[in-house]
């Protein structure tokens, strides 16, 4: 990541402060590594976390590769569950930011604020696909 943790973990405070009925957020890479989250979460939900949006995108990619237009291409996935919202957003290459927020959220107004942060931040979040090093374990 080219954006400091710490920075990305003040910016994703900040989008819980700014969006009534977010609880929790934090950036992933594609194959589910936890990059940052906010304080509330903490460490092993936060892997949690992590692990359950990048299937959740990974559904996603496969649902549009065979009824979309081909590319595979997933811009956001939005999961209502019993309970709570749960929103994923590409946030630059190879990235996603999720958010979970309480179920009377305003959809329209988390998805605005995603996509708002993402905007802003898009181009510095970044998570290249890991390469295997020499001993066959992830560089």
């Amino acid at each position: 990541m080219t954006t400091t943790n710490q920075s990305l973990e003040w910016l994703l405070e900040r989008l819980l402060e700014q969006t009534p009925g977010a609880q929790h957020a934090l950036v992933l890479s594609r194959d589910g590594l936890k990059l940052c989250h906010t304080q509330g979460l903490g460490v092993d939900r936060a892997d949690q976390l992590s692990a359950v949006a990048a299937g959740v995108q990974a559904l996603a990619q496969s649902a549009s590769m065979e009824f979309g237009d081909g590319s595979g291409g997933v811009r956001q996935s939005m999961t209502e569950f019993h309970g709570g919202l749960l929103f994923i957003v590409e946030a630059g290459e190879g990235a996603h930011l999720a958010l979970l927020a309480e179920e009377d959220s305003d959809v329209g107004l988390v998805g605005h604020k995603l996509n708002e942060l993402v905007e802003q931040l898009g181009p510095f979040l970044t998570a290249p696909p890991r390469r295997p090093g020499p001993d066959g374990q992830p560089a």
